[in-house]
């Protein structure tokens, strides 16, 4: 290969230098562009080296051929080409010209960039985005070496192009213009600002940046008077650049566009905060991954459930677009709503694959629903194709679950198994994404293993008698990936156990007939007395009278009572009755309908809950400091 091939293909290459952000200016470097400028293209100069004796980098040489044109472009877009971002590409642009084409480049984009199809905002504003140039050294014995120059050419950061103007004259008409004509003499005057008048000497070409369906900015090459002046050719290569340089911004601000939308829906879809249920401290961490595939489909929930139960779920939906953001938000509220019928984590699993089919084919993911009960100090887990979650045990033992690995949900005609195992208070389950443990340099079980052995050296830091703080619990186990581990977004849930003590718990069957009001009152006086919370029975008593009269007039079965003590007096009546209540104002002639208005007025918060075989009605009665069981 010639000796001019290789300074051509050495254009191609970049260094860590070039990586910036929009706006920042940063000085040109002849290395950057791997030229030899002594064999220069695109113009001539006089020879002026004699006296010194040294050959002058910028001595007369014959104008470019053409077959050297078409290599400088293809090897300039192909560099423009490269960026993925805004930054990227307008720095590409930058050092593919500078010094190649031209001395100095100045880039302006339109203030803000439209988005695809959508109408620019008024008044037309270009800003000036970057500027990169170079001179001659005058530094004694290298007056002949192009080195950046420091200073900047002066120029306006911001012009407002006015309708009929002479620099909206010259993007109207699309194609690049020479700046000696007087069209664009006025329009740079225009760019530059009053303020900034053009020194006299430099060589320049204004060319127009068009958009799919509009101008989207300008790019002005100059050279200075010592060096050689455009040939006619130039205003072809100009324009070329102008047009891969269009394309190049286009499609990043697109992609931009498409990268935050993915990213704000996924967000958005996650919960804001997760519940306080009683019995289980909980918290959460979400990580998206790198920024090559930053979207991706990694969800986790806690959902509150009747008996002071609560559901953990975390899912994660294969591949990384927008398109998996969308399913895991679907996914996701499809669990909710699978998990307020009450059903069995595995029939939860069975209606979310069935659900992923109907969605399309290819609708994978992978899931894990766990059911706690803190008053039987129990957890159901189902699993879908998911990584098993881990048990800290107070005292540092970590355990892997023996979870049944299931199919990932979406694969169809699969059964789910759930398994009961014991949950101790004072214990931390972890549910998390196979992001967490899996990477390009360790495969899923060794990372399970990693991760097993990280919060049992955590949990040896804190007290045996002590659980580690939940919060930095999470921190920490994040601390445990490397450089290499952020191939996948990460979706963390801790749960730690606490239980609740079965004194605090009353719980009956009521028969379905006219004496259960009255049975129902004298249970919830005798557990108040047993809690000593007397004070609450006249309004306690008239609220379970009310709520367990609405379940007997329509339920089949025996009704179910139970009371629960924590900072709050909860009760909760379940019929089989799926009629949900409402509640309604009644007329001055009216014999009952004002059970639910007395509900509302006098507890401290109210809901039903509809289940898979009937409804679950419950209220919530304010404790005073004394009697509370978070501060006894």
């Amino acid at each position: 290969m010639a000796a001019e091939d290789v300074g051509w293909f050495a254009a191609d290459t970049g260094t860590a230098e070039d990586r910036i952000v929009p706006g920042e200016t940063v000085q040109g470097d002849p290395r950057s562009s791997g030229l030899n400028v002594s064999e220069g293209l695109f113009g001539t100069t006089p020879d002026n080296s004699a006296a010194s004796g040294k050959r002058d980098p910028l001595a007369a040489l014959p104008a470019g051929s053409s077959s050297d044109t078409v290599q400088f472009i293809g090897v300039a877009t192909r560099r423009i080409a490269r960026g993925i971002d805004l930054g990227e590409i307008v720095l590409g642009l930058c050092r593919a010209t500078v010094p190649t084409f031209s001395d100095e480049i100045l880039v302006y984009l339109r203030e803000p960039l439209p988005v695809g199809d959508e109408r620019p905002v008024r008044p037309f504003v270009l800003r000036l985005c970057r500027t990169d140039r170079m001179r001659l050294s005058e530094v004694p014995g290298e007056e002949h070496v192009l080195v950046p120059d420091p200073d900047p050419t002066t120029a306006a950061e911001l012009c407002e192009v006015r309708r009929g103007g002479a620099l909206a004259e010259v993007l109207r008409g699309v194609r690049p213009v020479f700046g000696d004509s007087a069209a664009a003499k006025a329009a740079l005057a225009e760019l530059l600002g009053p303020e900034h008048p053009l020194p006299g000497g430099l060589r320049t070409v204004l060319a127009p940046v068009r958009g799919r369906r509009r101008i989207i900015g300008a790019i002005v090459f100059v050279r200075r008077p010592e060096t050689a002046s455009f040939e006619p050719d130039a205003l072809q290569v100009a324009a070329q650049l102008a047009t891969h340089t269009a394309l190049g911004i286009d499609k990043a601000v697109l992609y931009g566009r498409e990268a935050y939308i993915a990213d704000e829906l996924q967000r958005t879809m996650l919960p804001d905060s997760l519940p306080q249920p009683t019995g289980v401290k909980l918290a959460s961490r979400y990580l998206p991954a790198a920024e090559t595939a930053r979207v991706g489909g990694d969800w986790y929930d806690a959902i509150p459930l009747p008996g002071s139960r609560v559901a953990l779920v975390v899912g994660d939906v294969m591949g990384h677009s927008m398109t998996s953001a969308a399913i895991m938000g679907q996914l996701r509220t499809t669990a909710q709503t699978l998990a307020g019928l009450d059903l069995p984590p595995q029939e939860v699993l069975h209606r979310l694959d069935e659900q992923a089919q109907r969605l399309g084919q290819d609708r994978m993911a992978t899931c894990m629903y766990a059911v706690y009960n803190p008053v039987s100090h129990r957890i159901t887990v189902a699993n879908a194709g998911h990584p098993p979650p881990i048990l800290l045990h107070l005292g540092g033992r970590a355990e892997v679950l023996r979870v049944p690995p299931g199919a990932p949900i979406g694969v169809g005609g699969v059964d789910f198994e759930a398994v009961e195992l014991d949950a101790p208070a004072g214990a931390t389950l972890l549910l998390y994404t196979d992001g967490l443990v899996e990477s390009r340099l360790r495969d899923v079980w060794t990372g399970i293993e990693q991760l097993r052995d990280r919060l049992a050296a955590i949990a040896h830091l804190t007290d045996p008698n002590q659980s580690p703080p939940l919060e930095a619990l999470c921190d920490d186990v994040l601390d445990m990936l490397g450089p290499g581990d952020r191939d996948d977004d990460i979706a963390l849930l801790a749960a730690r156990f606490e239980g609740v003590t079965p004194s605090d718990v009353a719980y009956w069957f009521l028969d379905p007939e006219d004496a259960a009001p009255g049975e129902a009152r004298r249970l919830a006086r005798r557990a108040l007395a047993r809690w000593d919370l007397e004070e609450l029975t006249d309004s306690v008593e008239l609220l379970v009278s009310e709520v367990v009269t609405n379940a007997v007039r329509y339920a089949e079965r025996p009704v179910t009572l139970r009371l629960h003590r924590t900072n709050v007096l909860r009760c909760e009546v379940a019929d089989d009755s799926p009629q949900m209540p409402r509640q309604r104002r009644a007329r001055d002639t009216d014999e009952g309908g004002r059970g639910l208005f007395l509900v509302n007025r006098l507890a401290r918060r109210w809901g039903a809950t509809m289940l898979l075989g009937g409804k679950v009605v419950w209220f919530e009665v304010e404790l005073s400091r004394r009697t509370s069981r978070l501060d006894r």
